[in-house]
């Protein structure tokens, strides 16, 4: 499976980003997916996660309130809609894919990460 994350960019603090990513086919897990950042010199911190049929999700502290995660299974495709952005929000963003869940080893299949930057 082949993860494709697109629509990172530079935005400015408060504005909005919308990431979508697309796999080239569902996996045979239970295919949750998942988004994780990394910012400069920290770990991959878990950002949000959705479930196969979008009923269950879960979101960072940090995040929550400002960003939503929402999926297209007919299009193989997660979306994390980020809004009232801040420069602590600054990272690489990847998405994921396998059972789902906080912990990265719950993921199989990851993206190559898109550039989030938000400036002051």
């Amino acid at each position: 499976v082949q993860l494709q994350a697109y629509g990172g960019g530079l935005v400015q603090a408060g504005g909005s980003l919308r990431l979508s990513c697309a796999a080239s086919r569902r996996t045979n897990s239970n295919n949750g997916m998942g988004w994780f950042r990394r910012a400069p010199g920290k770990e991959r911190d878990f950002v949000a996660a959705i479930s196969w049929n979008g009923r269950y999700t879960s979101y960072a502290d940090s995040v929550k309130g400002r960003f939503t995660i929402s999926r297209d299974n007919a299009k193989n495709t997660v979306y994390l809609q980020m809004n009232s952005l801040e420069p602590e929000d600054t990272a690489t963003y990847y998405c994921a894919t396998g059972i789902g869940g906080l912990r990265p080893g719950e993921y199989e299949y990851w993206g190559q990460g898109t550039l989030v930057t938000v400036s002051s």
